[in-house]
């Protein structure tokens, strides 16, 4: 190679690597914005800043986010791959990659979630309040065979959260076994094919199985309200799909059509609706949101859990924040607490690892005024 030819090499070689920035540079100049540049300096360069900074200019690239689809959608039809975050299993079925990495990985998690619960559970008992424990089996807890032919013959994966149910039944704390009750009833209460999610009929069963164990603990007394169901059908895209950013992916996984009971007050035939001053405090993620307040509304685990139980409860809910940002509402908010006989806490067990904001212990304010009436 010549001297010519080898600094042309370089020209090329130093254009595309600085063809990026300068172009992101001009752009946000142009558009009246500080060059994205400049943030990297805005804080101490730790390992965290940086990881941060590195994720905020991979998200806001403009070269990226103008080839990224193309190039993801290539990757999809030549070698179904969906994403960093998507896992394409068989028959059109996708699952969420850290449900997965949640199985199969050991370790991770910075903090142990039985302290955090534990933790809770002693500060709970202190105002005379009861816990029971609810974690949820991620998709491919229940439905490997669906990502594997390996798991054709098992019902249910052996999931590390059974551990954690096993410590937390030997330090006295009240759990619902999701695991061995779904894999008993799988034929019944398969969940969504395309979607992180269980379906409308796994979340009644869970809905069911809990009461039933309030009720016969003598925690809650049945109530006085009489609820009816009535079936709706309604479309649900997929959140899978939607996490790849790729239209022309999320065009290939059309809604999945889901028959859910919407539950009512027989009374007035108003949807079901929480009330403040309820017994029952219920604490979750997006597993209590789906089906009941996005689309139908008041079909989904609480207000199911509410008709067997045959009277309202309180929740506070939390996309993908089930492990402290609800336990640090709670703290917010202690109010909640008045008149409380137990507080159910609902988690999906990928975020006994990768849950958001980890596994903080968070005090709750001073018992006065909010102390619940179990003893």
């Amino acid at each position: 190679m010549t001297r010519r030819q080898q600094w042309c090499v370089v020209i090329a070689f130093l254009g595309v690597i600085y063809a990026v920035p300068l172009t992101q540079t001009v752009v946000e100049i142009t558009r009246g914005q500080v060059p994205q540049f400049f943030d990297v300096f805005r804080h101490f360069p730790t390992r965290p800043t940086l990881r941060a900074y590195e994720t905020e200019v991979e998200q806001q690239s403009l070269v990226a986010g103008a080839t990224r689809p193309s190039i993801q959608y290539a990757r999809f039809l030549l070698f179904g791959e969906a994403g960093e975050k998507v896992l394409i299993g068989k028959r059109g079925w996708l699952f969420y990659r850290p449900d997965v990495r949640y199985l199969v990985e050991a370790g991770g998690q910075s903090e142990d979630p039985f302290f955090a619960i534990k933790n809770f559970s002693d500060q709970l008992g202190s105002r005379g309040i009861r816990l029971m424990v609810v974690p949820v089996p991620g998709k491919p807890s229940l439905h490997g065979e669906m990502l594997t032919s390996r798991l054709n013959s098992v019902d249910r994966v052996d999931s590390p959260t059974l551990a954690l149910l096993a410590r937390l039944r030997a330090a006295g704390i009240e759990t619902i076994d999701l695991f061995g009750l779904f894999a008993r009833n799988k034929s019944q209460i398969e969940y969504l094919a395309r979607d992180t999610h269980w379906s409308a009929e796994a979340a009644e069963f869970a809905a069911t199985a809990v009461a039933t164990r309030l009720k016969d603990l003598g925690w809650v007394q049945p109530g006085a309200v009489d609820f009816d169901v009535r079936a709706v059908t309604v479309p649900r895209r997929s959140d899978i799909a939607r996490m790849t950013r790729v239209p022309l992916i999320e065009a290939a996984y059309p809604a999945e059509e889901v028959i859910v009971h919407q539950v009512r007050e027989r009374a007035t035939g108003a949807l079901y609706r929480d009330d403040p001053a309820a017994s029952v405090l219920v604490l979750g993620d997006s597993f209590l949101r789906i089906y009941q307040t996005d689309e139908p509304k008041a079909a989904g685990f609480i207000a199911h859990l509410a008709r067997n139980l045959r009277q309202p409860v309180t929740s506070v809910v939390n996309d993908g924040g089930a492990s402290t940002l609800v336990r640090q509402e709670l703290a917010r908010r202690p109010q909640l607490l008045k008149g409380k006989k137990v507080v159910l806490w609902e988690f999906v067990e990928r975020d006994i690892r990768y849950g958001t904001e980890g596994w903080k212990a968070i005090p709750l304010p001073p018992a006065a005024g909010v102390t619940g009436q179990a003893r």
